[in-house]
Formats: structure tokens, sequence, C-alpha cells
């Protein structure tokens, strides 16, 4: 079961890297299952600076979107986070320390040509971004989300059910608004 495991959890980091990059439409998750986080696999960690973040576990993902988590956070499956999430931390384009300033949610999972095969909710009460040009991609987060730094990105295929809230105009002024907010948008 170990092996399976360890073999599961670096065919899903292979598939996540190798289909994920800045600002490109068909950025996305893997197709695979979840992949649970356990310090009991063969396989040694990967570099938090390099590779992703897969999470099924309130725990793992408030770790995962901290500064001591990964450029990019996937979840495979619906995630409820009982506490205020804090997206916080400098994290560049696929770990690349030459690479440009990104981060990215990954609520979904996708096929071998990049389409959305399936997406997940997200639901926390508060989710405070504060990693400049953070996307949010492919499924929904429930719950209210405050914008304070640069570069927040709503994707086409993503949805905040509640309210965005930007810290300041010049914040909002820098925002990608594709998907879709179900409550105010506004300066808060």
């Amino acid at each position: 079961m170990k092996l399976f495991r360890s073999l599961l959890v670096a065919g899903v980091s292979v598939a996540l890297l190798s289909g994920c990059g800045a600002n490109n439409e068909n950025n996305a998750a893997p197709t695979t299952a979840p992949a649970a986080e356990s310090a009991a696999t063969a396989t040694p960690a990967p570099d938090a600076l390099s590779a992703a973040s897969i999470v099924d576990k309130a725990e793992g993902f408030t770790t995962a979107v901290s500064e001591k988590g990964t450029w990019i956070v996937a979840i495979l499956n619906d995630l409820t986070v009982d506490t205020d999430v804090v997206v916080a931390g400098e994290f560049h384009d696929k770990g690349a320390a030459d690479g440009d300033i990104y981060r990215k949610l990954a609520l979904y999972t996708q096929d071998a040509d990049h389409k959305i095969t399936a997406s997940f909710t997200l639901t926390a009460p508060k989710v405070t971004v504060q990693s400049e040009n953070f996307k949010v991609q492919g499924g929904t987060i429930k719950g209210d989300v405050y914008v304070e730094a640069n570069g927040f990105s709503l994707d086409k295929t993503a949805t905040i059910d509640g309210n965005l809230y930007f810290k300041s105009e010049d914040l909002k002024a820098t925002a990608v608004l594709d998907g879709k907010v179900t409550g105010a948008t506004e300066i808060k």
C-alpha cells in the first residue's frame, strides 16, 4: 500500500507540474483521485518551493496556502475549513526563483487535454489574500474573500459564493475578475 501511495503521489505531482503555468487558461490540477498527505510514504517530501501541495484536509490546506506553503495548491474534493484562511508569502511560477511572482489555487481536476473534469468547493468563513498575483481557478470558494495584494485573479472557471472585498481601489484596479462573484464586490 505504501508503494502504491508513493507512486500515486509521484504521478500526481508530475501531472500537476507538467500541466500548470502562469497566466495560461489551460492551467489545471491533475486527473487522479486525492492523495492524502502522509509522512509515511516512501517517497521523500518534495521541495516546498517547487512542488505542488495536493491537500484533502483543512490543516494541510491552511499550511499549504501559508508562507510555508507552495506556489500552487490543489484540492481534489470539497473541503471545509472552520477557521479563517490567510494566503500569504511570495512565490514564483512553478517554484522557479527566476519565475514571475505567481500563486494559484486549483479547485479542480483535469483530463490529459487539460479540460476540467470535476470542480470542487472550498468552504471557509473568510479567505484573506496577501500573496501577490494569486489566481483562483476551476471551482468555488464559499465564503468572503478579502484581497490585500496586487494581481488577484478569478478565472472564468471559478466562483466566489460570497462577497469580494479589496483593501483599496488600487488593488482592485490590478485584479482580473473573469469569474463569478455572487455577492458584493467592493472596497472595504
